[in-house]
Order: structure tokens, then sequence, then C-alpha cells
């Protein structure tokens, strides 16, 4: 995947740099708040080779998976040195539901991996300890411990910047802020008693804590702004940090702290009282509707969640053991698949996201399988209930904010319940049989399935466009078009260079380096040619295109012609992809591998419903 190119056509395509208001990304997905949704070309951002999809709630979501931190950095480059509108002069008007989500999905998304590196080292030295090879007693261990524990206990400042980041103010100064409520001498003088201009302090410990943190960076923000405002350059850089603190720290102290405190225990102890009465079904149900959850993007409104129920009592009950469940229901549904289906292209994608459902990451079992499918996502969303339903009958306790899978395990291990792993296991074994199980029960492969009332009597003929040998889409050395993340096809590693039209129809886009083109058939099907491997980077070299964008053209026309050595000789393979990028539930009958000419047959299509197409 060329990364940089990716970073380019995405931020083209929602509205360019200027219209980035916040960026950020998890563990699959760019995270983008934008100035004007409305600019957003979702369509075009689909079809850019490496994104597998895009969704749009309180934030515009770009799914890319492994990939993410590569092309994340390529798009801060790109935005490096642009000052990002914070959307004040935007007309756009948002809810406030939205507004509010989106502050905290970015306050609270990008402390996991610090939150979840910490916690597996902790649930990994108490399995050496149960195992025997490392006693709690040793310094070592203690030590790691508080390795391990840093991140929680110092969370107030991680939400600081966070928070200060999302907020665009000084992020030293709100970390010294709130900084001062974790000084030792300050947590003594509060423990033992104190008063600040004869009005008590709480007593409050503020280690582990969220929402003092929040509203003390959030005062702060306007303090910031107001003192910028009204003092004289000269002394600005001093004077406005410096009142700044003076009045936002006792502020906390007496009253941001105490709210924020009571909120935060109020918040963990709602949750507590939800699962104490309805218990196992909370979480079966939860896990039930996991898929659509992820999907949209709407389960990272259950991180504030999570992070304060950690915070506040150490562990969690109802997220993170509905999300083993349908994490592990994901894995099971895609092996079903991988042994019901005689796709094989979708066996290669089922079995490669199967495996990742299992580690914790969802997102390619779901849109390389799971949406694409409707029996799939049945079988889902039953395992998804029925190991849910098991976890939470055996109030399996998590004490890590990780995504839960088989490497994460150890985030289930309790010294206090011994059991609680075991739990987990069963769980997890339960989830997989029975999403494994209902596959195998209601699939059928699409052809037989809900696309048969758009099957047409008459065959769509698609010739070879590039003389050479035909190889599954499978064998592309290129995990995109492998997976048919983009849509089925074939490919062809060429003995002649030149590209021509399989079938009739209009010339849809001509990429800029000419080694992609994009093309339209009558009937309406659209199909993607990919000349080469990695070529873009060539910059168009050893390119010529002899069309034009909504040029029609007919079966045999020369679309482009490329210099087949040369490419070779600059060590890019030319293996050429053909893919139907839509419809997606067309089903191809390809040729074996064989030598073709551009008069022979590739593959045929059956006939579709023209409503069907559109």
């Amino acid at each position: 995947m060329d990364e940089r190119n990716v970073a380019k056509e995405i931020l083209k395509n929602i509205g360019g740099a200027k219209n980035v208001s916040h960026l950020e990304h998890c563990s699959t997905r760019l995270r983008f708040t934008l100035v004007d949704d409305s600019k957003v070309d979702a369509e075009a951002i689909k079809s850019i080779p490496g994104v597998l999809g895009i969704t749009q709630t309180a934030q515009t979501q770009v799914i890319i998976g492994g990939a993410v931190v590569e092309v994340y950095r390529e798009v801060e480059k790109l935005l490096s040195g642009i000052e990002l509108d914070k959307g004040e002069g935007s007309k756009k008007k948002q809810k406030w539901q939205t507004i509010v989500l989106d502050f905290i999905i970015s306050i609270f998304q990008p402390l996991i991996p610090a939150i979840a590196g910490g916690g597996i080292l902790k649930s990994l030295l108490m399995l050496l300890n149960l195992l025997g090879l490392l006693d709690k007693a040793t310094p070592t261990y203690q030590i790691l411990t508080f390795v391990g524990d840093a991140p929680l206990y110092f969370l107030p400042l991680l939400v600081a910047i966070t928070t200060a980041n999302k907020l665009k103010v000084n992020s030293l100064v709100a970390v010294s802020a709130v900084g001062a409520l974790l000084l030792p001498g300050l947590t003594t003088l509060i423990t033992e008693g104190t008063n600040l201009a004869g009005i008590t302090i709480q007593n409050i410990n503020y280690a582990y804590q969220v929402f003092p943190a929040i509203l003390c960076v959030i005062s702060y923000s306007f303090l910031e702004k107001f003192f910028t405002k009204i003092s004289p350059k000269v002394i600005r850089s001093f004077f406005v940090p410096m009142m700044s603190l003076l009045i936002v720290v006792p502020l906390t102290l007496l009253l941001l702290g105490p709210i924020g405190f009571t909120f935060g225990q109020g918040f963990a102890s709602l949750i507590m009282a939800v699962f104490s009465r309805f218990g196992w079904i909370a979480v079966a149900l939860l896990a039930a509707f996991l898929p659509f959850m992820v999907v949209t993007g709407m389960h990272k409104a259950m991180i504030p969640y999570v992070i304060t129920s950690l915070g506040e009592t150490g562990k969690e009950l109802i997220y993170n053991a509905a999300s083993l469940a349908h994490n592990i229901a994901e894995a099971g549904a895609c092996f079903a698949v991988t042994i019901r289906s005689k796709d094989k292209g979708l066996k290669a994608t089922a079995v490669s996201a199967g495996i990742s459902a299992l580690f914790g990451i969802t997102e390619p079992a779901l849109y390389g399988v799971t949406i694409l499918h409707r029996r799939v996502l049945y079988g889902v969303m039953f395992g998804s209930l029925i190991g849910g339903a098991t976890l939470g009958l055996l109030s399996v306790e998590a004490y890590v904010a990780v995504g839960p899978g088989i490497a994460s395990l150890s985030m289930f291990i309790s010294e206090t319940l011994p059991s609680n792993l075991m739990y987990a296991i069963i769980g997890l074994v339960v989830s997989f049989i029975a999403s494994f199980v209902a596959v195998m029960i209601l699939w059928k492969e699409p052809a037989n399935d809900e696309k048969k009332e758009n099957i047409k009597s008459n065959d769509l003929i698609f010739n070879a466009p590039v003389e050479g040998k035909v190889i599954p889409l499978s064998k592309v050395n290129d995990d995109v078009f492998a997976s048919k993340m983009l849509g089925d096809g074939v490919a062809i590693i060429p003995t002649k260079g030149e590209l021509y039209a399989p079938i009739t129809g209009t010339v849809t886009m001509i990429y800029n380096t000419k080694h992609a083109l994009g093309m339209q058939t009558d009937e309406g099907i659209e199909i993607l040619f990919h000349i080469g491997l990695e070529t873009v980077n060539l910059s168009g070299q050893y390119f010529e295109s002899s069309v034009r964008e909504g040029q029609e053209v007919n079966q045999g026309e020369v679309l482009i012609k490329f210099d087949l050595e040369g490419i070779q000789k600059a060590g890019f393979d030319p293996t050429t992809m053909i893919v139907i990028t839509e419809p997606k539930n067309v089903t191809l009958n390809i040729v074996e591998e064989v030598k073709v000419t551009k008069e022979e047959k590739l593959f045929i299509i059956e006939g579709m419903e023209e409503d069907a197409i559109a």
C-alpha cells in the first residue's frame, strides 16, 4: 500500500485539509472531526485502494485496517503547518448530542493504548505469580506492578493532555494545573484536613480520576483565551499561564474537583445498578447489538464508562464481557464461512478475518464478511447473544481496557477470583461454537440465496482486458486485492503492454498516473482495472492513456498502453487486477488458470435487473 497516496486521496475527498478540525486514530480507523461533513465524498473514499469503508456519526471514520498508523502519520504530515479550522466560521449546525459524543471520543479514545499496555502488564505479572514463576513479594514484581499501574494512577494527567488537545489550548499548562492535584505534599494536606482562604477543601484522592481533570481543563481553556485577549504581548508568555493556574487550581480544589468526583462516583454506581438489576441480560443484549455499534463507531461511546469503572472500582462487568462474546462470535462465523463457501476468494477473506477476530480486531470480519452476508450477521448476533449471556451469568470481570481476544485473555486474571479467567474461557468457547454452528446451518451461497431474484436469463460476457496468464485474485501479492475488499474479480500476469475494454461501456475514471482506470458497462456494472502493484509510485512513467473520461468504448478497444518491460526493469510487479466494484453481490464464472488473448472470454456475470445494479 502507498500510504502517502492513500492519505492524499482521503484528505482530498473529505473536503481538503482546511475542512479538518481534529484528527486521531484507533486500532483500525482514522477519525476526523470536520468543519463541514457535507463536503465528504463517501463513494470516492470507499474506492481508494487500501480503504475498507467509511462511516459518519459524530465523527467521519475512515476504516483502514492494520496500516492505520502509517496512513495516520502521512495525513499528519500533510496537515502539518496548516492551521486546522476550529469550526467557528462554519455555517454547519450540529446537534448537541453529536458535539458531546465527538468531544467524549476525542478525549477517551487516545487513552486506550497506555491503559491497555499497563493493564496487560499487570495481568501478566499476576499470571506469572499464579504459575509460581515470579513471587509477588519480590522487588521485581512490585516495581513492575507500579509500572503497569502508572497509566491509571496518572489518568488525570493523560486526560488533561487529550482534553487540551481537543480544546486546542496549551497542553503543558493544562497538565501543570491537573498535576497540582496529585502533588504528594498537597495530597497529604488534603488528607489531614486543610482549607483555602478559610474554605474547607474536600478530602478527595484525585489519582485514577477523569472527570475532575476534564472540568479543570475546560475551565482553563476559557481562562487562557480570556487572559490572552486582555494581556499585552510582551508579558503574555508568563502572565497567561500564571493567572490561569492561579485561578483554575483553587477553583478545582474547592468546586470543580468535588463536582467531577461526585459525577464519576455516580456514573460508575449507575452502571453497576444496571448490571445488578438486569445482570446477564444486559451483557447478552449488548453483545448481540455490537456488530451494528462497531460498524457505526458507536461502541466508542462506551469508553468513558469502561475507563471510569476501572478507575473507580478496578474492574468492569458489562462491556468487555460483551465485546469478548462478539469478537469470538465473529471468528466462529468466519471459520464457518471458510468451510461452507465454495468461493475461493471469500474463503481466503474469511479465514484471515477470522484469525484477526480471535485476537480482538473485528473490522476485517465485519466489513469483509458479516455485513455483506445477511445470514452470517444473524449467526454472529446469535453467537454473541449466547456467549454474552454465558459470560453475564458467570459474572466475568475485566481488569484492563483492551479489545478482548485470545492474546489478551490475561485481562481476566484476578487474584481474588481464581475462576474468573476460566469463566472467560468458557464464554469464549460458547461464543465461538454458537456462532460457528449457526452459520454452518444458515449459510447458503449467494447465487442460491436472497440475491436469486436479481438473476436474468442473459449473461454478460467479459473478454480478457489484458493478454497473459490468468490467476485468482486471492493469489495477488496485495492484501487489499487478494482479500476482495474492493470487490470480486480476477488478475492477469500480462505478456503484452495493452489494456483493452473487456465489454462495451463508458470510461468513468482515469487515475492521474494512468496506472488505473474505471469503466461502467451499459448495464451499470462498474469495473476497476489496476495495472501492476504499487505502480502509482512510477508517477505515470511507462503509461499512456488512449481514452478520456466520459468516453464510450467498444469491446476490444485499447484503453491504456504500458511499457511492460520498463515496468519490470523498474522493479515493479506488472500483475493486472480486474475488479467488479459495483454491485457487490455479483457471482463470477471465471476461466481456469490459462493464457488468454483479448478475443477470449475471461469471466461471465449472470444478468442482473437494472434496479438491482443501480
